[in-house]
């Protein structure tokens, strides 16, 4: 099946579900005689990842999210394990049933320079994603909003590239947007939930879609920043 471009980037199906604690430990011991353990985890399988999302004063982004609109972007920056040296600007887009994710390196001194509203900087930065950006900072008074922290587990498969993970242990920053600092105050929010996603290019392969089979479990459209916002 041929899938969809945005701006160069392939389109992917992106699956989500609210699961309980029981529901992650049996998918994992399944998932794991099939599919192999993401390389880049840690020792115990895991991944710490770290981000703060771009919302404005009217919430657009987390409007845009609940409403289900078919287009939408959502932009954030990103790190791994606490390397503050290693940060992501990502762009997610939605295009009705796809997904495209895009992403360039900044530095801390740029994140930091978009944290305190100096951003004619980024109007002629040769990263098309930080102009992109810029426009959307200036159009719509975008700004960096709430961080958002999680474990995740990721099995990986290679026929139709796919990808299962799920997040555990969500918390928010109560709209403080200091990503950098390590001891950031952190409130949990649902310790009882994990969030599995399945995503996957042209094809899910029925090996994986058997394995991933446990009964009636809610189908959504599931966004950590969605959860964060709800409790601030």
């Amino acid at each position: 099946m041929k899938t969809m471009k945005l701006n160069g980037v392939q389109g992917r199906t992106e699956i989500k579900h609210e699961l309980s604690k029981m529901d992650c430990y049996l998918l994992r011991n399944r998932l794991k005689h099939v599919m192999e353990v993401d390389p880049y985890a840690n020792k115990d399988g895991k991944y710490f990842i770290r981000s703060v999302y771009f919302d404005n004063f009217d919430h657009k982004v987390l409007t845009q999210k609940k409403e289900g609109h078919y287009e939408r972007n959502k932009f954030r920056v990103r790190m791994y394990d606490y390397q503050t040296s290693l940060l992501n600007l990502e762009k997610k887009s939605k295009r009705n049933n796809l997904t495209y994710k895009q992403k360039c390196r900044i530095s801390i001194e740029e994140f930091e320079r978009m944290r305190a509203g100096d951003i004619t900087w980024m109007e002629d930065d040769e990263r098309s994603l930080v102009r992109e950006l810029y426009i959307e900072m200036k159009m719509y008074q975008l700004k960096p909003l709430t961080v958002v922290d999680y474990e995740r587990e990721v099995f990986i498969y290679q026929y139709g590239n796919v990808r299962v993970t799920f997040d555990s242990d969500i918390k928010t920053s109560f709209q403080n947007n200091d990503v950098l600092n390590v001891h950031l105050p952190m409130i949990e929010t649902n310790p009882d939930i994990v969030i599995l996603e399945v995503k996957y290019d042209g094809f899910l392969p029925d090996t994986i879609k058997k394995l991933l089979q446990i009964g009636n479990r809610r189908k959504g459209t599931y966004s950590k920043y969605q959860i964060s916002r709800m409790y601030g």
